[in-house]
């Protein structure tokens, strides 16, 4: 090959590469994209279809922007979002996945509040929320700090004495940055000395979530149980009664998801 056949190619090379990186697309003229699509796919098509009743018309529209797209994360988690609403948590796990793979700043907390929450897979929750903590230090899901995840998670694992020190600690953090803890979470709390047999201590907890949800039925169930251990039986059975009468009137954990699973301790009358 000559020299003036090399300069040739060189030359060509560089203007070939300068057309390629004149194209190449910032993260924002993708965000912008991706979100146009969204808008298309999702806003546009997916959510005029109710996937309680037609899932498949949901799915179809999701499913022609990954064929645009399969990068988008948004559109792999609202694939998966209906499966767990419909307790069908391996289905919809593996679209989250997906999800998580392609945006897991955004997506994989929300993943671990899924294993925690609906799916009841509480080892892999604790993984991915160890790994979150790391991502993001002390934030929080589903308006629930990921310490309150990671110590329910404990407590479904039996590991009590580990969930009330986590609990704990929580409930310390939240006072000082929120003024107050929140009462679901005190309540767990209370749980996790119940589960110990310290019943007063039981019972000191679940008065303080009495304090912000004066009717909380599971709270007063549970402090019955603590007084009927304490053989304290008048109060048990009145306050027995209380509850009873709260939960007729829906005053049960109020959580957003709740309406699709129910929480650990949740109690069925």
């Amino acid at each position: 090959m000559n020299k003036l056949t090399l300069i040739m190619l060189s030359f060509i090379f560089m203007q070939c590469q300068g057309q390629k990186d004149s194209h190449t697309e910032t993260a924002k003229e993708k965000e912008l994209r991706q979100e146009a699509l969204i808008e298309k796919y999702v806003y546009n098509c997916a959510n005029k279809f109710n996937y309680n009743y037609q899932m498949q018309e949901w799915q179809n529209c999701l499913d022609e922007g990954i064929k645009v797209d399969s990068t988008v994360a948004y559109f792999w988690q609202q694939k998966a979002m209906p499966y767990f609403k419909a307790r069908k948590y391996e289905v919809g796990m593996a679209y989250l996945d997906k999800a998580v793979f392609y945006k897991p700043e955004r997506w994989l907390s929300y993943r671990a509040c899924i294993k925690c929450i609906f799916s009841k897979s509480y080892k892999e929750a604790l993984k991915d929320f160890e790994l979150c903590v790391e991502m993001d230090g002390y934030s929080y899901v589903q308006d629930h700090t990921y310490q309150f995840h990671i110590a329910l998670c404990y407590l479904q694992l039996n590991a009590y004495k580990k969930a009330a020190a986590i609990f704990k600690t929580d409930i310390i953090a939240q006072e000082k940055q929120w003024d107050e803890a929140h009462f679901l979470d005190i309540f767990y709390y209370g749980i996790s000395q119940y589960e110990q047999g310290k019943w007063e201590e039981a019972i000191f907890q679940f008065d303080k979530s009495l304090e912000q949800y004066s009717n909380f039925s599971d709270a007063k169930y549970y402090k019955a149980i603590c007084l009927k251990h304490l053989k304290r039986a008048e109060e048990s059975k009145k306050l027995l009664e209380e509850a009873m009468l709260d939960a007729k009137n829906g005053n049960t954990i109020n959580e957003a998801n709740a309406i699709y699973e129910p929480y650990p301790y949740q109690v069925r009358w």
